[in-house]
């Protein structure tokens, strides 16, 4: 028996209803429906002393917290990967608590067993969002207490390139590059990083338009800046400008087009852009921070008013689908 209109019109004005309210849980809007990202907590970074580090155990060094599944925290990652900090800075991997809506520790730390409880530790205020990446320094020798030491991924990005690692860590802001690195981060935050959010998280088919348009130009900006100049966005040599972007477009087809609706076109359109993706996940130790599978399974689960049905779809192997061809079918 079919539904009665006035039954299916009723459901349909009831259930939009509710998911604004979900939505406005999610992440606020502007009264035009435009998603606003909550102002964060920033935090000037701190680095500790080279010669103060090398005297410390294992135990007693700074730890950085991440996540597999968020894009903020995948930069800090790579900043660690490439290079190769695993000498005087610990991985402590969070995991993404759906039901909670929390991030939870495993193995414990501190005595502390999810974030919120790890910030608390260091002293954070009450109304101090528990996000990560977060750099946590648990002390030296009972002498200080733990401390956050930052947890904006911008700025931790470049407290990373000039925390101590060796002989073996490259610079990824070297000299002549930070007007090109300030420029690429100026565009490429609100467009694409955040953009993809703006697109997923509107409210008005307005404000998903316009959020939309910005996304793509700027990523037409970045396939003819790399026919220009490439290899890499500031030219030669591989910046904290590629990692700031690379987290957000390894997303794309796994997480951001399908569930963000960032469906305009297709990146396989951008050729120049899709080969810079491959290039920067050949890099070593790379593929090894990128995790489809984690990513879809917190993406399309935790999001409900995404994705009330909590259904995760199938999807390509990550590595195949970044090496095939970008080639137009």
């Amino acid at each position: 028996m079919a539904v009665p209109p006035l039954v299916v019109a009723t459901a349909r004005e009831g259930w939009r209803w509710q998911w604004r309210q979900l939505m406005q849980g999610l992440g606020p809007a502007d009264t035009e429906g435009r998603y606003v990202r909550p102002p964060s907590d920033r935090l000037e970074v701190t680095v500790p002393n080279a010669a103060a580090l090398d005297r410390r155990s294992a135990l007693q060094r700074p730890r950085l917290v991440i996540g597999r599944s968020c894009p903020w925290a995948h930069r800090t990652w790579l900043m660690h990967r490439l290079r190769h900090l695993e000498g005087s800075l610990e991985l402590l991997m969070a995991t993404a608590d759906h039901r909670a809506g929390r991030w939870t520790l495993e193995p414990t730390w501190m005595d502390c067993s999810t974030l919120v409880e790890l910030y608390r530790h260091c002293g954070t205020q009450p109304n101090h969002r528990a996000t990560v990446p977060a750099l946590v320094d648990p002390g030296d020798h009972g002498h200080s207490a733990a401390q956050l030491l930052g947890n904006d991924s911008a700025a931790l990005s470049e407290a990373l390139n000039c925390w101590p690692g060796g002989d073996r860590a490259p610079d990824l802001a070297p000299q002549g590059t930070q007007e090109a690195i300030n420029r690429w981060q100026t565009l490429l935050q609100p467009a694409v990083n955040d953009g993809v959010y703006r697109c997923g998280f509107a409210r008005t088919q307005k404000a998903y338009d316009e959020a939309s348009d910005a996304l793509f130009a700027a990523l037409d900006q970045v396939e003819a800046a790399l026919k220009r100049e490439g290899p890499w966005l500031c030219g030669e040599q591989l910046t904290i400008a590629d990692v700031r972007l690379f987290p957000t477009l390894i997303r794309w087809e796994l997480v951001y087009a399908p569930l963000f609706s960032c469906s305009a076109r297709p990146l396989w359109m951008f050729p120049a852009l899709w080969r810079w993706r491959q290039r920067f996940y050949a890099l070593p130790g790379v593929a090894g921070t990128c995790d489809g599978e984690a990513w879809r399974r917190d993406y399309f689960g935790a999001l409900f008013p995404l994705n009330p049905g909590g259904l995760v779809p199938a999807a390509p192997e990550l590595s195949t689908l970044v090496n095939s061809s970008a080639e137009l079918p």
